[in-house]
């Protein structure tokens, strides 16, 4: 991902939840509104998900240490997680209980107008929020469909953003939605529902980013095109003539480790297989810039060996 795209997502994001929140928590102290209280929270919670994005952003650019030699670029899929957290609690269990309340104890709607107003000019600025997380995202996301794009990102700021801009226009229609019903009826338990369905909605996103950030703090591998372009630049076919098997795994967003065993001659010397994991190196980085810690092991090709398949006690967590 572009750090700068990103980070320009991220700002736009910040913007619009600051001014909406103000808007929303003063529309809730003149028409008493429980959608418009939840709403306000929730847009509180965004801005506080978005300043811990900038948080993490700044903290994962520190240089490597004798204490985290391969750097801090997670600290973006910490934060990311801690984003899901922040959304699943502060967002949607708020919006829960207090729309728990409202269907138990409603009450009229005083100066609707208020609440109306203001959701009409949330929705507007959060349109202009997701349609710039959304044009900074076409430039990565290529053919991949827009769920595949979520899955599969391996920089947690612009899914995050474009989850929580799309569940802030969603609820803001909800919202919506019960005021509307609540002043045609003239039965504010239409607020209540709203606010509840509001709530459901941040909790099933939350949980949706919390699932992604967690496979990513847990460590994913580079992408199909990635490692297809790491194994062709590997192999040379004279100094090196195959790749024996290989492991990647993300250190951040733009930081790739490649552990790789690799087949070359057997009447090569030390020096001469030493120049040739060199050459290997500067091949894949070529090919991956973002391949920066790599880690080729010289071998000797048995076909024997390689038809008997890798041993599930050489991978991490496998069959014992």
């Amino acid at each position: 991902m572009s750090a700068s795209g990103g980070t320009r997502a991220i700002i736009a994001a910040l913007g619009a939840n600051l001014a909406i929140a103000v808007a929303k928590f003063t529309a809730f102290a003149f028409s008493g509104s429980s959608a418009m209280l939840a709403e306000g929270v929730h847009s509180v919670a965004d801005s506080g998900n978005q300043a811990l994005l900038l948080v993490g952003g700044r903290r994962a650019q520190r240089r490597a240490s004798e204490e985290h030699p391969f750097g801090y670029g997670r600290e973006r899929y910490v934060y990311g997680f801690l984003v899901s957290i922040v959304l699943f609690t502060i967002g949607g269990v708020f919006a829960l209980y207090e729309g728990y309340e409202k269907v138990r104890h409603p009450h009229r709607l005083d100066n609707w107008y208020w609440p109306v107003g203001v959701l009409f000019f949330a929705l507007a600025a959060e349109g202009m929020s997701f349609r710039t997380a959304v044009r900074e995202s076409n430039q990565l996301r290529g053919e991949q469909s827009w769920t595949r794009f979520v899955r599969t990102a391996k920089a947690p700021e612009l899914p995050v953003v474009l989850l929580e801009d799309f569940g802030a226009l969603v609820g803001l229609v909800l919202a919506l939605a019960g005021v509307a019903l609540s002043v045609a009826t003239g039965d504010g338990v239409w607020d209540g529902v709203g606010t509840l369905c509001i709530g459901t909605l941040l909790v099933l996103i939350a949980l949706v980013l919390a699932a992604e950030t967690k496979s990513l703090l847990l460590g994913e591998a580079a992408g199909p095109e990635q490692v297809a372009r790491i194994r062709a630049a590997a192999v040379d076919g004279e100094t090196v003539t195959g790749v024996i098997h290989m492991r990647t795994l993300h250190l951040g967003p733009e930081e790739l480790l490649v552990a790789a065993k690799i087949s070359v001659p057997h009447e090569h010397t030390a020096a001469q297989v030493a120049r040739a994991i060199d050459a290997a190196e500067s091949r894949i980085r070529a090919a991956v810039p973002i391949a920066r810690v790599i880690y080729l092991e010289p071998d000797i090709y048995d076909p024997a060996a390689a038809a008997a398949g890798e041993d599930p006690m050489a991978t991490p967590g496998g069959a014992r």
